[in-house]
């Protein structure tokens, strides 16, 4: 497979830390940016499981089925906080970056008898790159490479679920996807004789699509049980626009515009299948697959989505496999607070939505968690870190990453009537 030439001059950057990027990669500049792993701190410290996995403790936003996992009358909400820390590598040359934001927020509660509600907001891709190279030609003198993208797309979303017979659970979600991607390089020449070129995209994306979930719960024993969990997300028409401006030298501008509706862009549909063991309150292991549909994206027809460099960029089906447990020694310990935390951890193999110069951009990682509980009820804050690499093809950058992920999980018991003498 031919290099990243995109890529090239990578080591020429210094460690960036502008807050105005929500994420930070050089593969963002493919696409819609990097999908954001679905899930809150809870999730995420088991390797990103959760389609068939249901507990009372904490908001599952990865399957609208779960959230009749509850206790009567019970408010639950989780606000996320994520950072990373990544190191890129290509060439013996080296680059790193630290991005910290807010996540996600979700609340939950009960409606009516064995059905639950669940409204958030999460970030869905991340777009943030910056990238140079300089070139010395003997014909046109120095030339300086800068490609520069932030900007990315978030999800607001409002579920329900239903349980039926104490073991079929149902749940469908509504999903508006929204955000900004910009993107802009340039070449300029030490020889004035040469103009320079500049070019950019503006993107205003936005789309609505739909998500149905379903879980069943075959017990096993007393204690413990087997649960079954299956998603799907449909593919969603992207509207919105597409700005693209070229510039050469002073002289020549040009400047058009698209409706991403006619132009017939889509987001891809996503499938999700998982299995999930339980026993009691103490321990739960999962294994998730996931497959999303990218194909007929047509991102590659339109630039700001696709790249106008050396190296080929086409949608593709892009597929996870995760793994994860977690484990609390005894919830009801009075003298070791250590014994009531739970620890939980994972791993995980993604394939990208997308292919470059053929070959897909696939990350693997392994994930730690824990939950430190605090005052009553289920009140607590999850902590999760994900050491990870993408990048796994000999010729692609590798971006070494150790995120971190801080998620406030609140509980309160609504419509109390307590007795007053």
């Amino acid at each position: 497979m031919a290099a990243l030439l995109l890529f090239a001059g990578l080591g020429s950057a210094n460690a960036q830390t502008d807050g105005t990027y929500s994420g930070f990669s050089p593969y963002s500049v493919f696409g819609v940016g990097n999908l954001h792993q679905s899930g809150t701190a809870w999730n995420r410290g088991m390797g990103g499981v959760g389609i068939a996995a249901r507990s009372n403790r904490y908001v599952n936003v990865l399957n609208p089925a779960s959230v009749t996992a509850r206790d009567s009358l019970s408010f639950m909400s989780d606000l996320g906080l994520n950072g990373r820390i990544s190191v890129f590598e290509e060439n013996g040359k080296h680059a790193a970056n630290t991005v910290f934001n807010i996540d996600d927020f979700v609340i939950s509660f009960p409606m009516w008898h064995n059905t639950a509600f669940m409204v958030g907001l999460r970030p869905l891709s991340d777009v943030g790159y910056k990238i140079s190279s300089t070139v010395v030609n003997v014909d046109t003198g120095t030339q300086n490479f800068a490609s520069i993208g932030n900007g990315g797309l978030y999800q607001l979303f409002a579920g329900a679920g239903i349980t039926l017979w104490d073991r079929l659970s149902l749940g469908a979600q509504f999903n508006y996807n929204f955000g900004n991607i910009n993107k802009k390089a340039g070449t300029a020449y030490s020889d004035e004789s040469f103009r320079s070129f500049n070019s950019g995209d503006s993107l205003q994306v936005r789309s609505i699509n739909a998500k149905l979930g379903l879980q069943y719960m075959q017990p096993l024993s007393k204690s413990s049980s087997l649960t079954f969990g299956a998603t799907y997300q449909f593919s969603s028409r992207m509207k919105g626009y597409s700005i693209h401006y070229r510039e050469l030298g002073s002289y020549d501008r040009t400047r058009s515009f698209a409706e991403l509706d006619e132009a017939g862009l889509r987001m891809g549909d996503e499938l999700g299948l998982g299995v999930c063991y339980k026993i009691g309150d103490r321990f739960l292991a999962e294994f998730d697959y996931i497959r999303s549909n990218w194909a007929n994206s047509r991102m590659d027809q339109l630039s700001g989505f696709s790249n106008e460099g050396d190296v080929s960029f086409a949608p593709a089906v892009g597929q996870a496999f995760r793994a994860g447990m977690e484990f609390t020694p005894n919830r009801s310990d009075i003298r070791y607070y250590f014994r009531r935390c739970t620890y939980r951890v994972g791993a995980y193999f993604d394939q990208s939505y997308y292919t470059v110069d053929g070959a897909h951009v696939n990350a693997v990682g392994v994930t730690l968690g824990m939950t430190l509980p605090v005052f009553r009820w289920y009140n607590g804050i999850s902590l999760g870190v994900d050491l990870g690499r993408r990048g796994l093809a000999a010729s692609q950058v590798k971006e070494n990453y150790f995120g971190f992920s801080v998620g406030f999980n609140v509980f309160d018991i609504w419509f109390q009537k307590r007795p007053y003498e």
